[in-house]
């Protein structure tokens, strides 16, 4: 391996960490700001101009609060929960191609950090784990609402996850392919998968919202119910860390979603006009983030639109509704993909 390239891999995963890092951040103060514009109110506006600096402010606030670990609770497996979901949510980006290849000195450096051929596969083995994250930090709390907000997260989890994989695997037939980079790259022009696999879409659509528990699926943390659910123990920065995983897997949601159904850093006629493949990298990514914040805009509008749903509805809709429509899909992807060889034994 050359010393270059290695040295570019390190600045990469830097900036992607630091970069979704910041969007994370913001995004809190984002949330607040759409929840405001719905409710025809302020939003934050005290911490500087237009209250830009609230989640700095929020951030010191966490790190300063008082940490306390209740007296009965498993102190090693206590601290593990939420450093487990942290890293959970920081993994998942590493597949995703951020951009085309960035040309200097006469090489091609690409700007994803690793284009493994079973990407699809990494990712739904990272965000599975996720769920460990939660129960772990329900059940080591020795609290009875966190233990039932952990097993509504993991049933929640489970659920969706097999609806997810099965959307997937229709578009895994569609596109021949288990890697984000060639599914990226395969969408060039209009060749976007959202027009070959709109049920699909939506499918993977609502389970993101399940795998994320944003609202409508935040039962495993609805105030009403179980005070806080799995993380009701929890104070100081552990608190900040599941707070803030769920807008890393939000942020990473978006990407994925924009990667497999929207082109990714793909947008049709640019190639007319551009023709300097840096410019053409830099102006993609541009336009791949533009995707990513309409989806996190789009996280948000529906948590302050929709109602959380009761228990029984949100395990109906899983296994009677996604999963029975996600088989449908596949069905009607092979008939697709195989209508020529259908229609010649017919024929026959």
């Amino acid at each position: 391996m050359e010393l270059s390239y290695l040295i570019y891999k390190i600045i990469l995963v830097v900036l992607v960490f630091a970069v979704t890092l910041v969007i994370a951040m913001y995004s809190t103060y984002a949330e607040r700001k759409v929840a405001g514009f719905l409710q025809d109110r302020l939003g934050p506006d005290r911490a500087g101009p237009w209250g830009i600096l609230q989640p700095v402010a929020d951030g010191v606030k966490m790190f300063m609060k008082e940490e306390i670990i209740p007296d009965f609770a498993n102190k090693f497996l206590f601290i593990l929960g939420p450093s487990v979901t942290m890293m959970v949510a920081c993994m998942t980006g590493a597949v995703v191609p951020w951009g085309q290849d960035l040309v200097i000195a006469g090489k091609s450096y690409s700007l994803q950090v690793t284009d493994v051929n079973i990407g699809i596969l990494y990712m739904l083995g990272v965000t599975s784990v996720g769920v460990y994250g939660i129960m772990i930090g329900g059940w080591a709390s020795n609290n009875k609402y966190s233990l039932l907000g952990a097993l509504r997260a993991s049933s929640q989890m489970i659920s969706y996850e097999v609806a997810m994989g099965l959307s997937i695997i229709a578009l895994v037939m569609s596109t021949g392919t288990l890697s984000l980079g060639e599914i990226a790259h395969q969408q060039h022009g209009w060749h976007w998968n959202i027009l070959t696999q709109p049920l699909g879409f939506i499918i993977f659509l609502v389970c993101a919202f399940a795998e994320t528990n944003r609202t409508p699926f935040d039962l495993p943390e609805c105030e009403q119910e179980l005070v806080g659910g799995y993380h009701t123990e929890y104070s100081s920065m552990k608190l900040g860390f599941y707070l803030f995983a769920e807008y890393f897997n939000m942020y990473v949601s978006s990407a994925i979603i924009s990667t497999l159904y929207f082109g990714g850093y793909n947008m049709p006629l640019i190639g007319r006009f551009v023709h300097d493949p840096n410019w053409l990298t830099l102006i993609g990514t541009f336009f791949f983030f533009c995707k990513i914040f309409f989806f996190i805009f789009f996280f948000m509008w529906v948590r302050w639109t929709l109602p959380r749903f009761r228990y029984d509805q949100l395990m109906n809709l899983g296994w009677k509704g996604l999963i029975p429509l996600a088989i449908v899909n596949i069905a009607i992807t092979g008939i697709v993909i195989c209508r020529h060889e259908i229609i010649n034994f017919f024929v026959k």
